[in-house]
Parts: C-alpha cells; structure tokens; sequence
C-alpha cells in the first residue's frame, strides 16, 4: 500500500505504473464514446477534467486565474462554435474562485493589499455600481443585474490574485503565461490569413450580414484569432506586443530576450492584418511613453528611426489593404467617417449627462438595453467609448470615480517604477505602465476595459501593481545594509513591513 500511495503521491503518476493507468483509462473513456454517442461522451469529459479542474481552482487559486484566463481567450473562439452561455460558466469560476479565497482567509489572512489606494477606488467604484440599483432614471432593474454580475466577477478576481500572488515566481509564472496565450493568439491569427478561416469561422461569418460587412473590408477578411471581433484582437496584440518588446530590454537570458522580440514581432503581423485603427496608434504611443519613462539615449535612436520609416511608410500611398488601414489611422481624411459618428454621437448625448449625474442605469445601453429595453431610446445609441458608456450609465459621477481611478493606477504603477531596485521587477513595472497608458487611451474610442481577455488582464495587472514591490529584495538588502541593529529592524520580515509601508503613498 505504500508503493501505490507512493505512486499517486510523490511521483504523480510519471512513472510505468501511471502511463499504464492513463493509457487504460484512455481506453475505456473511447469506448464508452463509441458506445453511447458523443454527447454522453462529451458529458463524461466534463465530469472526468472539468469538475476536477474547478475543484482544484478552489484550493489553488494560481491555477483558477490561468483556467480563467484560458477561459477568457476561447470564450470568443467557442461561441463561434456553439450558442452556449461561456461568459457565465466563467463569471462561475470567478465566484467560486472567490469561495476559495474565504476558506485560505480563515486560515492565513493576508490584506495588505487592502491599504493601497488602488483597492480603496475600486471598492468606492463597486459601491457606485450597486447603488446604482435604487437610481430613479434607470429604465430596466434586470439590465442591472445582468451587469454588475460581470462587473463583481472581475473585482472578485483583482482582490482573488492579490492574494494569490504571494511570491515573486507566482507573479512571473502569471506573466510569462499571458505573454504565452498572446503569442498562441498571434499564431492563430496569422494562421487565419495564410491559411484561412475554419468552417465553423466561415458559418459565423456568413451568419449576420452587419458582421460581415465590418470584417469583409477591401476584397479581404480581417482575421480575429479566438477573439469576438478584428478590434478585440488589434488590441490585445497592441498592447502585448509593446510589453514583450519593453520586457526584452530587461537582464534576462539573451534566449529569452530574443524570444519576447520573436514573439512581439509576430503580435505586430496579427495587429496589422487584424486591421483595425485604434491598435496602430496605441503601439507609437506605448514606445514614446516607453521613451519619456527612461530617457535612454540608445532607445531614443532606435525608436526614432522606427517612427521615421514608419512615417515614410504612412506618407507613401498604397494600394494595399491592410497598409491603407495602417495609414487611415494617422491620416485624419481617411477616417472622418467613424470619428464623425463617435464626435456626434458624443455630442448627441451630452445634455443628457449634465441632467442626470448618476446616469440612467446600468445596461441602459449596449447589448442588455437591446435585449431588455429595446423601446428605450438609448437602446440602439452608438457609445463606442467606454467612457461614454460610463457617463451614460453612471453618470458625470461615475465618469470621475474611473478617471480618478485610472490616474491612481497610473500615478502607483509610476511611484513603484521608480523605487524598486531589482532590475527585473522595475522593467516589470515598467512595462506594466505602459500598457495601463495604452489602454487608458484604447478605452477613448473603444470599449477597452470591458472586452475579455483585456477586462482579465487589466485587473490582474492591478493586483500585480499592488504586491510585486513587496518581492523587491534588492530593496530589502540595501536597507539592511544601510540600518545597524539599532534602528530596530532585527529581522527580515519588519523590512519586508517597513516595505509594505509604500502601498500607502
């Protein structure tokens, strides 16, 4: 009995015995499917990975954001395939993810993070949202609730990873695996136009004639990998293809260097051929920030040539597709049409916001107020922005609760950058702020805050914001060497309080 325990315990099945076990198992579950049908198998498949799966996310919540981060990157992908309420299964996760959290509080409790600015606006801005319940102008309680269930999931997960991010090598194992779903995203991508789009791709296309005339654009299909649309994707690989590309500046092994360069490169092909505007301005943007943040002279030439051929490139006239919506992006004549309707949209709009400084509620606009309030005249309203959106829904109040909050996130991932001394964790943060600029401004003429993965990952890169400086060890040992025993810090662990103590400037 102990050389069984043995073998499910300490080798984990990576042994004869276990390949055995696996390959039996394996055996079985294919003719159970060739018996019963594949949707008794498919439901066999649930029982046998998922619900195990969720179990362990409960008791190890590391592996819960990575399922939901997973999750957040096919949701897309799967409901091209199938009408099914994905979006729920992972708004699901998150709440049990959450019940996980109250079961490690009971046992360590841990919240330090709790003293950041950052947590005490994000917890002003949910109060905001559930208030939003009793606001008298909001047309539909149920376009509420659909809502703020989306909206608590994702706080759920900031405060979730804060605690779950309590070592260094947590933090860069989450890194290095969002850096990997964005590079298995460019693939597909870029597999999507040498190669084509799938059948079930090409159904769904076909499927709603406004879909395709959005993608269908110039004789040629905007690809979009797993995501929901070509603008979803552009963005992602905007902003991830700026972090690889900052990362590689960073004192890590030449392989990998070059590995973040490869990667970042490819990001770039499947945001241009993703053809959408907004992620050909937020890459400039993101390297001149990049620039302002380090004042290195080697950067400075390197960037600037860059931005010279690039500024050759948008100056040439062309032909070709995808370099036309390269230039429409910086050449304002070629995209009066969609800043007109954005422009007037906003001004359209504006009176009803001065008169109503909470909003008019929750989903009042959108895909919910389509479903629930289709009557309502903000039903089919054209927000675009997601600061309109929120000024629409929440009012000039909620406008300034999420400005005040994306400046705090600006103002601390800055002050950290600054203090930290390990080099690895100040490229980090460095290129943590970045992307916070970057889609700080996508978020102008596009919903970015809201669209999965990037709702997912913006809020993980808060927690990261928050707990990385406390991993600062370079911080730690020169404060060690600077106080004699005097000064009261005898062991490590008042340094690492004393350190802790920066969350609250």
């Amino acid at each position: 009995m102990n050389w069984l325990g043995g073998q499910f315990v300490r080798t984990k099945l990576n042994s004869p015995l276990g390949y055995i076990v696996l390959l039996t198992l394996a055996a079985i579950l294919a003719y159970v499917v060739a018996s019963v049908g594949i949707k008794i198998g498919a439901l066999i498949l649930v029982v046998i990975i998922v619900l195990p799966s969720i179990l362990l996310a409960v008791f190890d919540l590391n592996f819960g954001i990575k399922m939901a981060l997973v999750a957040s990157v096919l949701v897309g992908f799967l409901s091209k395939i199938k009408e099914l309420p994905f979006g729920l299964s992972l708004d699901a996760l998150l709440f049990v993810m959450f019940f996980g959290l109250l079961i490690k509080q009971s046992r360590v409790k841990d919240l330090s993070f709790a003293k950041s600015p950052i947590s005490a606006l994000i917890l002003i801005w949910v109060s905001l949202n559930l208030f939003e319940v009793l606001n008298p102008a909001a047309i539909s309680r149920l376009a509420w609730v659909f809502t703020v269930r989306s909206m608590a999931g994702l706080i759920l997960l900031y405060f979730i990873a804060c605690y779950a991010f309590n070592s260094a090598k947590a933090i860069f194992s989450m890194l290095k695996f969002i850096i990997f779903l964005a590079f298995i995203s460019a693939l597909y991508g870029l597999k999507q136009e040498f190669f084509g789009f799938s059948e079930a791709e090409m159904v769904w296309l076909y499927s709603d004639k406004k879909r395709l005339q959005l993608i269908l654009q110039w004789g040629r299909l905007r690809i979009f990998s797993f995501f929901s649309d070509p603008t979803n994707y552009g963005i992602f690989m905007a902003y991830m293809s700026t972090f690889c590309f900052i990362l590689s500046t960073g004192p890590f092994k030449l392989w990998k260097r070059f590995m973040l360069i490869f990667g970042g490169v490819l990001m770039i092909m499947g945001m241009a051929y993703a053809g959408s505007r907004t992620p050909f301005v937020l890459v400039p943007f993101g390297l001149m920030v990049f620039l302002v943040m380090t004042l290195k002279k080697e950067y400075i030439i390197v960037i600037g040539a860059v931005c010279m051929l690039g500024g050759v490139v948008i100056m040439k006239s062309s032909s070709n597709a995808v370099m036309y919506r390269i230039q429409s992006a910086f050449v304002p004549s070629k995209a009066n049409d969609t800043m007109d309707v954005r422009n007037n949209s906003r001004k359209f709009i504006q009176p009803y916001v001065y008169r109503h400084p909470l909003g008019f509620g929750l989903g009042s606009t959108g895909v919910w107020a389509a479903r629930f309030t289709p009557d309502s005249f903000l039903a089919n309203f054209a927000h675009d922005s997601g600061y309109l959106r929120v000024a629409v829904e929440l009012g000039w109040i909620g406008l300034i609760v999420i400005c005040l909050l994306l400046f705090m996130i600006l103002r601390t991932s800055i002050y950290y950058y600054i203090r930290v001394k390990d080099p690895k964790i100040k490229v980090i943060y460095l290129g943590i702020t970045v992307v916070f600029f970057q889609l700080s401004l996508a978020n102008f003429p596009q919903e970015a805050l809201t669209i999965l993965p990037t709702s997912i990952i913006f809020y993980l890169l808060l927690a990261i914001t928050v707990k990385l400086k406390d991993f600062d060890t370079v911080a730690l040992n020169a404060a060690r060497e600077q106080y004699d025993d005097d000064t009261g810090f005898s062991d490590i662990e008042d340094l690492s309080d004393n350190n802790r103590g920066l969350t609250a400037n």
